[in-house]
């Protein structure tokens, strides 16, 4: 093989390859026709999603709390790293905290599935179901039938599983795995203990269903997950502090419904716990301010006591002033003693605030201690009196410090707002986000087409056949005598016009078709193949079955015979011949009765609508076609008619299957092999050559039949050898 051919086999012709799939493009139209009805019946099936948004700011604010009683120590406490304040907000909006008491308010951890809800159902009629959630159970309702369910309490044991529920008349009951572990009056509370513990049931119903019902009873961390699975919090932004929520799900009214309800509780819950720390520090003080009060009183009462029984004691500039440092220093110390019980409860020992603090109260004490040993060198009587009064004023003071407090302490907790603000509100949606029709039947159509290309390249993939005459040439080493191109009238049609009585000659009825035009290109060469051979007998056969022997036979001779010859056409497919057909004659009498001595050859012998054409039939099948025609009697019979004829043309089985063509090239001038495009293939043609060659008959060349369209739009049929004979002619 030439390097030149070589190369050709191993190059990819993209034009060839194009056009070859614009002729399957029936494959390629059928699968995007099928990928559209799939796609169809999805969006038929598929149920529509809708999605509903909300929107949430999260302030980094300061506690009133905080603000009220630590002052600037709450704002040293609350600093720290860069970070958004939405960080943490986002994980309790996705918490139990939140989504559990959502679940618990719209009873969102109960499942009802209607058993009839199937997709074939659904594929042929609209759903009118409806399920609606509220606080006080879950309503079920269809085609004015409904049903409510208001208690749901199953054992622990038969959380997360699903339960039958089926209704008789004023009953229901409850099975699982076929087997009933609960059953009910209707329309009231149920209460039953069985082994696996308590039930507390109660569905209401004015018309029960005649169906069967699934119901599930979920745990708080499976209803949680399934409500997650369509719900997603994220940042909008980077450090904006704004969140936004989506929620998905099939039902306008309920998705629009659950958000709104996660937001309520959300910003309910972050008010109270902003409020919690001013609840806990009033708490405090309501316990101390009785203390305090009974404490003033006891002071006042002492200092009244003192005063009728020394009657009024007169205190000095120097003893004033020492007593206004001792009551400022008594109430600082006691200010700083409540801080540092605060901080205590908030930080370790080590922390630097206990530390400051603890700094503050060890100085008011050095100095407390210091002014006490000054006062107690003043007289007896005065130091009493300043003992008494010192009480009452730091009782007093204390009081109504902590009054003060108490009383912004309400004032704030009655004005906590929280640090969230809901900007934007759960909306019900109008529109569903998927399935998205116009995008799936876009994609079905691509799908498609890429499904049909694929198959169309598969099949060319698949098709090991030989696809042009040169490789016949460059492997065999034999010319092709034809191309013959597939024929337009007959294309689709051989098969049922094999099953018909008459199969119209495509030499006559479309004597232009380009088939016939290719198998006129060959008479030249057939000719100079005829000058050398031993006499004027003609064999068309092929290797296998289906490559168009007959169909090349029959329209051969016809050619021949308009061009003024005398032509003999013998069917000599002793088994499987149909030729009979295209002349419209019976199978009898034929060759068999002719080599058999049932019938002479005239009788046989039978004239056609063609002109010159003469035509011997196969005649009844014999049960040793193979010997009658290795008997000398057929042999002598052919040497006979070709005195008689100026060609005779043989039709005979395929060479692979039956030993007859082997047998009748014995006895004629030229053999020609008919191959068929992208059918046949090389190894058979080598394997036909080598029964020839066994035989010690001669292969003159072949004739490629069935070419299909080439991708320059045209028949690919070559008429090199053809075109060299005539123009040696």
């Amino acid at each position: 093989m030439s390097q030149n051919s070589t190369t050709t086999e191993d190059t990819i012709d993209l034009k060839e390859l194009f056009f070859s799939l614009i002729a399957q493009w029936k494959i390629i139209a059928l699968c995007i026709i099928l990928s559209l009805i799939c796609a169809l019946l999805y969006l038929r099936v598929a149920p529509e999603v809708y999605s509903v948004d909300a929107m949430v700011q999260v302030e980094d604010s300061k506690s009133a709390a905080s603000a009220a009683l630590l002052g600037q120590l709450g704002s040293l406490a609350g600093a720290g790293g860069q970070k958004s304040p939405a960080d943490a907000e986002k994980e309790i909006l996705n918490s139990r905290l939140v989504l559990g008491q959502v679940i618990q308010n719209l009873n969102l951890d109960i499942q009802i599935k209607d058993t009839r809800d199937t997709v074939f159902n659904r594929l042929i009629s609209e759903s009118k179901r409806k399920l609606e959630y509220s606080k006080s159970g879950v309503l079920f309702k269809e085609n004015g039938q409904s049903f409510f369910i208001e208690k749901f309490d199953v054992p622990y044991y038969f959380l997360d599983k699903p339960l039958t529920l089926q209704f008789k008349q004023n009953q229901f009951s409850l099975s699982y795995k076929d087997s009933v572990v609960a059953e009910g009056r209707l329309n009231q509370n149920n209460v039953l203990t069985t082994n696996k513990g308590k039930w507390q049931l109660r569905i209401n119903s004015a018309s029960p269903f005649q169906h069967e019902f699934k119901v599930t009873k979920f745990a708080l961390p499976t209803a949680v997950k399934n409500l997650t699975a369509d719900y997603s919090v994220a940042e909008k932004g980077k450090m904006t502090g704004v969140l936004g929520l989506t929620y998905q799900g099939q039902d306008q009214e309920h998705i629009t419904q659950v958000l709104n309800n996660i937001l309520t509780v959300y910003h309910a819950q972050n008010i109270e716990r902003k409020s919690l720390e001013s609840r806990q520090t009033l708490s405090f003080l309501d316990k101390q301010l009785p203390e305090l009060r009974k404490q003033l009183e006891d002071s006042e009462r002492k200092f009244n006591q003192f005063r009728e029984q020394h009657n009024t004691v007169d205190v000095t500039q120097e003893s004033e002033l020492l007593l206004k440092q001792n009551i400022q220093l008594e109430t600082m110390r006691i200010e700083l003693q409540q801080k540092q019980a605060e901080l205590a409860a908030k930080y370790t020992p080590d922390h630097p605030l206990m530390a400051e603090i603890n700094a503050q109260v060890a100085t008011v004490n050095k100095k407390l201690a210091e002014l006490n040993g000054t006062l107690k060198r003043l007289p007896e009587l005065q130091r009493l009196y300043l003992q008494i009064y010192r009480d009452v004023k730091v009782n007093t003071e204390l009081y109504t410090n902590l009054l003060n407090s108490y009383q912004q302490l309400k004032v704030s907790e009655a004005g906590e707002i929280g640090n969230v603000r809901i900007i934007d509100n759960a909306v019900e949606p109008i529109k569903p986000i998927k399935p998205k029709k116009l995008i799936v039947l876009v994609l079905s159509i691509f799908v498609g087409g890429f499904i049909g290309v694929l198959i169309a390249l598969t099949r060319n993939m698949l098709r090991t056949g030989i696809k042009d005459s040169s490789q016949i040439e460059n492997e065999l080493e034999l010319p092709v005598y034809a191309t013959v191109p597939r024929s337009p009238v007959q294309e689709n049609r051989m098969a049922i016009l094999k099953k018909k009585k008459n199969i119209p000659i495509l030499a006559v009825k479309h004597s232009d078709d380009v088939a016939i035009e290719s198998l006129r290109s060959i008479r030249t060469a057939i000719h100079f193949a005829l000058s050398g051979a031993k006499n004027n007998i003609i064999m068309i056969s092929g290797p296998a079955p289906e490559v168009g022997k007959s169909f090349i036979s029959t329209n051969l001779a016809t050619i021949f015979a308009q061009g003024d010859k005398r032509v003999l056409l013998i069917d000599a497919d002793l088994r499987r011949g149909y030729l009979h057909k295209y002349f419209n004659l019976e199978t009898q009498p034929g060759l068999t009765e002719l080599l058999t001595d049932q019938a002479s050859l005239t009788q046989v012998t039978h004239s056609t609508e063609v002109a010159n054409l003469s035509f011997i039939s196969r005649g009844k099948s014999p049960s040793n076609p193979s010997e009658l025609l290795s008997s000398q009697k057929f042999q002598s019979l052919l040497e006979e008619l070709s005195q008689q004829y100026d060609h005779i043309i043989l039709d005979t089985p395929p060479v692979l299957a039956v030993t007859d063509g082997i047998i009748i090239s014995q006895y004629t001038g030229v053999n020609l092999i008919v191959a068929r495009h992208a059918k046949t293939q090389m190894k058979e043609l080598e394997l036909t050559l080598n029964r020839f060659e066994q035989a010690g008959a001669k292969v003159n060349g072949f004739i490629l039949n069935d070419i299909q369209r080439s991708a320059s739009g045209s028949y690919g049929y070559n008429y090199a050898y053809a075109y060299k004979a005539a123009k040696d002619d």
